[in-house]
C-alpha cells in the first residue's frame, strides 16, 4: 500500500516553497526544514537528473557525485517512468541559464 503525497500538510509545503523569491530565502528554509544530508540527497538527487538526462553513464555519474547505482537506478527510473518533475525542473534551469547568458 502506498502512501499518497496529496495531503494537507505537503500542499502546505509546497505553498511554502511556491513563496520564496531568492536563493538566499531558499538557503534560510531549506536549511531550517532539512537535515544537511538530506538537503545534500536532495541536490545530488536533481544533478544524477541531470547527467543522465545529458546521457552520462551510471559510473561518470556515480564518481562524480558519489551516488550510488541504487540511486542514480531510482533517479532514472523517475525520468523514464515518473511525473516528469526532473525533466520540468531541469528544462526550466537551462531555459533561465540561456536568458543569463543573452
Amino acid at each position: 500500500m502506498s502512501k499518497s503525497i496529496h495531503t494537507e500538510a505537503v500542499e502546505q509545503l509546497f505553498d511554502a516553497v511556491l513563496t520564496l523569491k531568492t536563493k538566499e530565502e531558499c538557503y534560510s528554509f531549506f536549511e531550517d526544514i532539512c537535515t544537511i544530508n538530506e538537503l545534500l540527497s536532495l541536490s545530488q538527487r536533481l544533478e544524477v537528473a541531470r547527467m543522465l538526462s545529458e546521457g552520462n553513464t551510471y559510473m561518470e555519474i556515480s564518481q562524480k557525485t558519489g551516488a550510488s547505482t541504487a540511486t542514480i537506478s531510482r533517479v532514472n527510473r523517475s525520468l523514464v517512468y515518473g511525473n516528469d518533475g526532473y525533466r520540468i525542473a531541469l528544462d526550466r534551469i537551462r531555459e533561465n541559464q540561456k536568458k543569463a547568458e543573452e
